[in-house]
């Protein structure tokens, strides 16, 4: 028999209605094969079969000055990471057309640092309706913190939607970064929206938050009203603070996907790095979890399965990939 507080949670969810915070919570201890049933009846009403893909360059690395305990780029860490400055265009539009190739809907162009330069923008805005031009996948950027001229530039040149992380709960924030603020990310991702950009934020888990924290950050996310809503998973660096981290275990990382899930409805939930090494065999329960979205390819700084891999297990679960 199904429980009875995890039904009436389920129902409201199905029926698009936002849970609240006590029920919220209440999932963190819900029977998880009861609230993996909820969450894929959920994915499936609102997103039917369709996995939405993305891909992304890491288009500047390394040498960022903020202090983000899990992040290998971060230059107060020593980690074997490569350093480049922002590539040429060419080099983003050709990794952009591999990205339409092995059918990434979205094509994410990813920058180290707090912000950039006034020129940079610029190689990014050229890149960007140079892609457009030529290609049918959807731009998408990370680029740190906005004003709203580059919002304004970004936008007029084609940018689909811009990525930004809340990365944990703002209480649990300073023990992650001490170099900016959350209200600084709050203010980013404010101004995206008001530029009339879809606004793609998340988090990373396992970087010693509690299931509070994890509850917050997904209802914070729902006060800003975001459209995609990328979880990671911690996947431990050697060098920086967080590198002797415990993994989560896999059926922890899909209660916080369904979790996700149940909050946000009609959200995309988009499952990208440390999924390999923390869900092992079990990845594909990725989807039965809530999940509509996934990152194929590589990461950032960490190498992922083949994008024909990621398509293979769609297709094998008789799920199609969004086009």
């Amino acid at each position: 028999m199904l429980n009875e507080k995890m039904t009436n949670i389920g129902q409201a969810a199905l029926n698009g209605k936002d849970i609240t915070d006590k029920e919220a919570i209440s999932l963190i201890k819900a029977p998880l094969y009861e609230l993996l049933f909820w969450a894929n009846a959920v994915r499936t009403k609102f997103k039917k079969d369709k996995i939405d893909t993305c891909a992304i360059i890491n288009a500047k690395s390394g040498k960022c000055p903020e202090d983000c305990k899990f992040c290998a780029q971060s230059s107060h860490y020593s980690t074997v990471v490569q350093s480049y400055p922002l590539v040429e265009e060419e080099r983003i539009l050709e990794t952009g057309h591999y990205a339409g190739k092995v059918k990434a809907k979205r094509f994410g162009i990813v920058t180290s640092g707090q912000r950039l330069l006034d020129e940079e923008i610029d190689k990014i805005c050229r890149a960007i309706k140079r892609l457009n031009r030529v290609s049918t996948v959807l731009p998408c950027a990370s680029l740190g913190k906005l004003t709203i001229d580059y919002a304004e530039r970004l936008k007029e040149a084609g940018l689909n939607r811009y990525h930004h992380n809340l990365e944990t709960s703002e209480k649990f924030f300073p023990n992650i970064c001490t170099t900016h603020s959350y209200a600084e990310r709050i203010s980013t991702i404010k101004i995206a929206k008001d530029a009339g950009f879809e606004v793609c934020s998340g988090g990373i888990f396992g970087l010693g938050e509690t299931w509070d924290d994890r509850v917050q950050l997904a209802m914070t996310l729902r006060e800003l009203g975001v459209t995609s809503i990328p979880l990671n998973f911690l996947n431990p660096i050697q060098g920086t603070p967080l590198g002797e981290n415990k993994l989560l275990s896999p059926l922890e990382a899909l209660r916080i996907i369904a979790i996700f899930r149940l909050i946000h409805p009609k959200q995309e939930i988009r499952i990208g790095g440390g999924r390999e090494i923390v869900l092992r065999d079990i990845q594909s329960w990725i989807y039965y979890a809530g999940a509509s979205g996934i990152m194929i390819g590589n990461y950032l700084t960490t190498t992922g399965r083949a994008p024909e891999e990621n398509l293979q297990i769609i297709k094998d679960l008789e799920l199609t990939v969004d086009e």
